[in-house]
């Protein structure tokens, strides 16, 4: 069962690493848009409200759809300063609860995000500044796709945390596969 378990999760972090790595490709977006607004800004003495949107909304997509992948990384920020000296059946406990928290957590705020994004496109809104975008529900609705990925991230980890409480020689709760690929880069 334990190895159905940590299969699974492997499955789920597949996933995630694969949209994690196609969305990080929206940082080089917003880094070549911001350029030519400032560009367009310093050197020509104009500027479009569309492009200076378009630039919260790269950064809206950036950060929603990379948290789970953030996660899957480890690459969120942890204060351990007790953890670390806890004994390591204390360490795996703590890691099942603070996933079960965050898997919790991250349901709540999809379930809640998604009446937000039908009102906003039911009511057809728009930018409210003249020139800028239009369907500003297709930005909101990066706000439930955020958080049904890190739902399922969370559940992957989730499921490593389970299994490393059940049967404390299971595989580390830490996704194995990904610790060697980011050592070699």
């Amino acid at each position: 069962m334990i190895n159905i378990m940590i299969s699974f999760a492997d499955l789920l972090d597949t996933l995630i690493d694969r949209v994690g790595r196609f969305a990080a490709w929206s940082a080089l977006a917003l880094v070549l848009l911001m350029a030519f607004n400032v560009l367009l800004r310093y050197f020509f003495r104009t500027g479009s409200v569309a492009l200076q949107e378009m630039e919260w909304h790269l950064m809206a997509f950036l950060a929603l759809v990379c948290m789970s992948y953030t996660t899957l990384k480890d690459g969120h920020v942890q204060v351990d300063i007790f953890y670390a000296r806890f004994p390591a059946a204390a360490q795996r406990i703590i890691h099942l609860v603070s996933c079960t928290l965050i898997l919790g957590v991250a349901v709540i705020l999809l379930k809640l995000s998604i009446p937000y994004v039908m009102q906003s496109y039911m009511i057809g809104e728009g930018s409210p500044d003249p020139g800028g975008l239009d369907n500003r529900w297709i930005i909101k609705g990066f706000i439930p796709l955020g958080f049904a990925l890190l739902v399922i991230q969370s559940f992957a980890a989730w499921l490593r945390a389970l299994a490393a409480v059940l049967i404390p020689s299971s595989p580390s709760p830490a996704p194995a596969q990904y610790e060697n690929r980011d050592a070699a880069e």
